[in-house]
């Protein structure tokens, strides 16, 4: 029987992330980092909450989680993440328990966050959508 492997990705901002989980030995790597040392204290919690929310639903010692990201700042690549693993480990169940269960928590970590940048306006477009010309008064 061939050995059960998963590809998705997760997006927030301009950070992209993609997440591979196969059966192995219960190992979180993000960017080839472990997950107790990566990131800062706050990008690092933001992965663990979803771990922590499945831990009832899969047994994540019997797997490995190796996630890629890249573009964004740090909070939105851990985001990114977070959103990737989420989406696999819900996929990998393959019941509505765990799906449920992470859009009760927070809908987002599933769904992704659908904000987007304002687009930019006619004469100003590098310099943000609301630039306007500055006045000098003297």
């Amino acid at each position: 029987m061939p050995e059960k492997i998963l590809h998705i990705s997760g997006k927030r901002k301009k950070a992209i992330a993609r997440t591979t989980i196969q059966s192995g030995k219960g190992v979180v790597r993000i960017n080839k980092i472990p997950l107790p040392v990566y990131g800062t204290d706050v990008s690092r919690m933001l992965v663990q909450e979803v771990l922590l929310l499945a831990k009832d639903h899969v047994d994540l010692s019997a797997i490995n989680i190796d996630t890629t990201v890249k573009g964004g700042g740090v909070i939105s690549q851990a985001e990114a993440a977070a959103n990737s693993i989420a989406r696999g480990l819900s996929q990998w169940t393959g019941g509505e328990a765990l799906l449920s269960h992470y859009l009760a928590f927070n809908r987002t970590l599933i769904a992704g966050d659908s904000r987007l940048t304002e687009p930019h306006k006619p004469s100003q477009s590098s310099k943000g959508p609301r630039h306007k010309r500055q006045k000098s008064y003297r």
